[in-house]
């Protein structure tokens, strides 16, 4: 949702008079959120096509395949010159529908591995913006741009210098929270501050778990106290004052980390779709931006063991920034807007 709504954004500022109009379905999150910003929604009722077994898949196809003619409709009555693809539910539809219409379509993947509907999608799409070093999913080269993720314009670069008598953890359990991290965080900072008497820590637990993570802590009497939050409301600002961040791997999470640039411990969310969490931290520790702790290894001790070595080890933590740093692209959506206002120019050129 948000990187396609950061592509979106970087639409209208680069062509003010360009309209941009999204497709979605009304049991998504785009039928509350999108209104509230005041974009333009269309709805199609489509069904997904996994998570329902053999019958839910049947369902969800049977459903797809009679959305292609509402599809039609769609474009014919809002006549776009591009159709972007982030997945979902209405992604099929629509983006058949215009490639049968002649109408570019572009795939936007912003993790390590293709999800479902870009799978699909993939043979009729005439450009695949990637981000955590996904190959394409075979594409064409020529149609592959590795641009990253798009993000919001509140992150920017901020450089990481290593402090004397400074140890400061992050963890970031998303909107939902992440019940490993809740679980482990607690014992795993008394630990760290055995050995780390200064070490503090900011903990993002998600929506309804704050109240059982803090009785946690405080079962612990750890001092400096932990900040517990529900929300993180200035993610930007929170990145950039850690010196160690914990947390999943999701595309849009990761690609904010390495935007800020910080070092990371990365726990992937064992059941994503395709291991795609799991491709996506495998890729920035690669480059050596991050050290990875899959979910059935990350007990308090082993999360203390790393804590502690990073925490002792400066030199580290500031060649870790460097790679995390030079990873992130701020850029992301500007430039795959740049290149799909292309696209749809050569549309335009074609006379409809």
């Amino acid at each position: 949702m948000f990187p396609m709504l950061a592509v979106g954004d970087a639409l209208r500022a680069q062509e003010p008079g360009a309209s941009v109009f999204y497709v979605g379905t009304a049991r998504g999150m785009e039928a509350k959120l999108l209104p509230a910003r005041g974009d333009d929604l269309e709805l199609l009722d489509v069904a997904p096509l996994v998570g329902g077994g053999l019958r839910g898949f049947v369902r969800g196809a049977w459903r797809a395949a009679t959305s292609l003619l509402p599809a039609r409709a769609l474009l014919r009555r809002r006549r776009p010159d591009a159709v972007l693809s982030v997945g979902g539910y209405a992604a099929g539809p629509v983006s058949i529908a215009a490639w049968s219409a002649g109408i570019p379509v572009a795939i936007l993947e912003p993790n390590g591995v293709f999800g479902l509907a870009n799978r699909l999608l993939a043979p009729f799409a005439a450009r695949a913006y990637t981000g955590f070093g996904s190959p394409g999913q075979g594409m064409n080269r020529d149609k592959v741009r590795n641009l990253g993720v798009p993000l919001r314009s509140t992150f920017t670069r901020s450089p990481y210098r290593a402090l004397a008598g400074r140890f400061h953890v992050l963890i970031l359990g998303g909107s939902q929270g992440a019940a490993g991290l809740n679980q482990a965080a607690p014992e795993m900072m008394q630990i760290v501050q055995r050995a780390i008497p200064y070490a503090t820590i900011c903990h993002q637990t998600g929506r309804g778990k704050a109240r059982d993570v803090e009785r946690a802590y405080a079962a612990l009497s750890l001092q400096p106290a932990p900040r517990v939050l529900e929300f993180v409301d200035d993610v930007a600002r929170e990145l950039a004052a850690a010196d160690v961040v914990i947390q999943r791997a999701g595309a849009s999470s990761l690609a904010e980390l390495c935007v800020i640039g910080r070092p990371s411990i990365l726990v992937p969310f064992p059941f994503a779709a395709g291991q795609h969490q799991l491709a996506n931290a495998r890729s920035v520790e690669a480059q050596g931006g991050a050290r990875v702790v899959e979910q059935r290894d990350a007990t308090s001790a082993r999360l203390a063991r790393e804590l502690i070595d990073l925490a002792r080890s400066p030199e580290a933590r500031e060649g870790m920034a460097r790679q995390s740093g030079h990873l992130g692209r701020p850029n992301a959506a500007s430039d795959i807007a740049t290149d799909l206002r292309a696209l749809a120019r050569s549309h335009q050129g074609r006379g409809r």
